[in-house]
C-alpha cells in the first residue's frame, strides 16, 4: 500500500516529520501485523536503525514484503528511507514517547522537587569556578551599564532575576528578553556596558549572535551557560552549569534552582565590592517599604 492509496497518511511530509509517534498509533490506524512491527521497532529503535529487512521481518514475525509495504504506508520511499527517518526521529527522544515510569503521590512529587533541587544546588556549588564568578563580579561592580538578556522561560527569568537583584545595589541594570531588543541594545552597547547573558543550553541563536557582536565591539560579555556550547564559544566569561536533565518529563528542570543560586552569589559578592553605596540605598529602598506597606522592619526587602 502506498501513501496515495491512504487518505490518512497521504501527506508524507507530515508522516515523517515524526515517525516515532506514528509508529505508536495513537490514532489504532494500523492492523494487526502492522502493529507487530512498530511495536519491535520500537522496543530498540537502535537495533532497527541497523538491522536488515529480513532480520526486522523475522524479529517481528511478519514477511519481508510486509515490512515494505509497512514503511510505505509510514510515508518513507523504501526501507532504506524508513531506517534514514527512524534515525532522525530517535534524536526528538523516546522519553517523550514512554516516559519514565513515576510516582505521582503529592507527598512523593513535593520530596522528588525538593531532593532534585538540592542536588541541583549542591552539584552546582561542588563545580562552581570561583575565579569566573570573581571575574563577573568585577566587571559588573565595575558597569556604568549593565543589560541582562535572556531567552524562553528559565533563562528570561534569570535575566529578569539579576536585574532584581542589582538594581537595589545601585546598578544601573536593564533586563530584555526580546531577541530585536536584544540585538538593538547590543548594537547601541556603549564603553562601560557589560552584557549578562543566561541560556541553559547555551544553543540559542540569536543570543550568541549577540554575544558576537559586543565581542567585535569590544563590549565584555558574561554568560551563565552549558560550557562547550555556542553562547560559550562567544563570551568573554563563561560560568558554567552542567547538570543532567533526567528521565522526567513532567518535573521542571532543577537547574533553575543553580542559576538562581549563581545569581544570588553574584549580587552578594557585588554588594560587598561597594558595602557603602549598597547599605545606603538599601536603607532608603527599606524605610520607603516600612512607611508605606510594613510598618515595621520585620518584612523581607521587596516582595
Amino acid at each position: 500500500m502506498t501513501t496515495g492509496s491512504d487518505p490518512a497518511l497521504a501527506n508524507t511530509a507530515t508522516v515523517t516529520a515524526d515517525l516515532i509517534l506514528n509508529l505508536a498509533d495513537e490514532d489504532g490506524r494500523m492492523s494487526a501485523l502492522e502493529r507487530k512491527l512498530a511495536k519491535f521497532v520500537l522496543a530498540d529503535v537502535h537495533y532497527a536503525t541497523n538491522a536488515s529487512i529480513t532480520e526486522i521481518a523475522a524479529g517481528a514475525g511478519v514477511s519481508p514484503p510486509t515490512v515494505t509495504r509497512f514503511c510505505r504506508r509510514l510515508g518513507c520511499a523504501s526501507f532504506s528511507d524508513f531506517k534514514v527517518q527512524l534515525a532522525k526521529s530517535a534524536y526528538v527522544g523516546l522519553r517523550y514517547l514512554n516516559p519514565e515510569t513515576v510516582t505521582s503521590t503529592s507527598a512523593e512529587v513535593a520530596e522528588d522537587i525538593v531532593t532534585k533541587a538540592q542536588n541541583a544546588l549542591f552539584e552546582m556549588h561542588r563545580t562552581l569556578d570561583l575565579q569566573r564568578i570573581e571575574a563577573a563580579v568585577d566587571l559588573l561592580a565595575k558597569a556604568s551599564m549593565i543589560y541582562a538578556f535572556g531567552s524562553g522561560g528559565n533563562s528570561s527569568m534569570i535575566a529578569s532575576e539579576l536585574q532584581n537583584r542589582l538594581f537595589r545595589l545601585g546598578s544601573r541594570i536593564s533586563a530584555s528578553s526580546d531577541h530585536g531588543m536584544n540585538l538593538m541594545l547590543a548594537a547601541a552597547a556603549e564603553p562601560g556596558t557589560v552584557v549578562f547573558g543566561s541560556s541553559f543550553t547555551g544553543r540559542n541563536r540569536e543570543l550568541t549572535h549577540c554575544f558576537q557582536l559586543l565581542r567585535d565591539r569590544g563590549i565584555p560579555t558574561i554568560a551563565l551557560t552549558q560550557d562547550g556550547s555556542p553562547l560559550a564559544g562567544v563570551a568573554d566569561v563563561v560560568i558554567s552549569i552542567n547538570l543532567p536533565e533526567g528521565k522526567n518529563i513532567f518535573r521542571a528542570t532543577s537547574t533553575r534552582y543553580a542559576s538562581l543560586a549563581v545569581v544570588d552569589i553574584i549580587a552578594n559578592l557585588v554588594a560587598y565590592a561597594d558595602r557603602t553605596k549598597s547599605t545606603r540605598i538599601l536603607r532608603r529602598i527599606k524605610e520607603e517599604l516600612i512607611q508605606h506597606r510594613d510598618g515595621d522592619d520585620s518584612q523581607i526587602l521587596g516582595d
